[in-house]
């Protein structure tokens, strides 16, 4: 959700958004930019706190994931139309992990919602999605920060948002009342949440969920090693880093202060980049 007050402070600034490339919520968020619906989908994450987000959550038994998808991708096609990926007006392309072959899988052609759902099957949380001969899961696996296949252009600067960062945490300031009332409504969200994934597994509840919060933990240490040694090998022009203790996986309620975070950490890297000292 950082990506898109980063997204909106370079429009402020009077930057042009040459090619887009994401993984993940990155991939979301370009392919909602590369359609014109980033506000729809803004002022859609703004009122999750207002409405039974969980409804929108399809739980499942597979041992492939807790949440088919199915539900919220529905309500995505709000946002993304159908359309091909090669049809969009900017260059765009998306990664995702294909765990069969053990490959990276970059979608530069074909249907954008597709692409975006493969992008996002977050191991453990959400289902992978079958092809015919592949299995394909989140691509910060293999690539978090696909700068190596962005589609370049002469004079143009190459930004890279990594929302998985080692950084100190800024928050923005939210009203104590403000804060209450959004926690207080997703906290019952939460526990219900939490309810129904110790009815999948009763016989093992503390167990099971120990080990599904470990198994994050360490794709979340795998992901920033794998954003490091991109970095390193392919370093941008601007680099902005977002703090990865801003949210948890299931914190839906605040997409509105992730948005500020994302715009204030654009605003001090741009400076940096235009003072020249980053």
């Amino acid at each position: 959700m950082a990506h898109i007050g980063v997204i909106e402070e370079l429009e402020k600034q009077g930057y042009e958004i040459a090619s887009l490339a994401g993984t993940s919520m990155g991939a979301l968020v370009g392919g909602v930019y590369a359609v014109g619906k980033i506000d729809e989908l803004k002022n859609w994450l703004y009122s999750l706190d207002k409405r039974k987000t969980f409804s929108l959550i399809d739980f499942t038994f597979s041992k492939q994931g807790f949440v088919k998808g199915d539900k919220v991708f529905q309500k995505m096609k709000d946002f993304v139309p159908d359309i091909n990926i090669e049809d969009l007006k900017i260059p765009y392309l998306a990664v995702a992990s294909d765990i069969l072959r053990k490959k990276e899988v970059v979608f530069t052609s074909g249907p954008l919602l597709d692409a975006i759902r493969a992008s996002v099957a977050i191991p453990t949380v959400l289902t992978p999605v079958k092809t015919d001969s592949g299995l394909l899961v989140d691509g910060g696996v293999i690539n978090n920060i696909p700068i190596n296949h962005v589609k370049r252009v002469e004079g143009d600067i190459v930004i890279a948002v990594n929302v998985n960062a080692d950084v100190p945490l800024y928050r923005p300031r939210i009203s104590k009342k403000e804060k209450a009332d959004k926690l207080s409504v997703y906290q019952k969200k939460l526990n219900e949440f939490y309810s129904h994934l110790y009815h999948i597994s009763p016989k093992s509840n503390e167990e099971n969920f120990g080990y599904f919060n470990i198994i994050n933990k360490t794709l979340s240490l795998m992901t920033a090693r794998v954003v490091q040694l991109m970095l390193e090998n392919h370093a941008p022009d601007i680099l902005i880093n977002i703090s990865r203790e801003s949210c948890g996986t299931y914190d839906f309620f605040k997409a509105e202060e992730l948005v500020e975070i994302g715009r204030h950490n654009a605003i001090k890297s741009l400076k940096d980049y235009q003072t020249g000292t980053s």
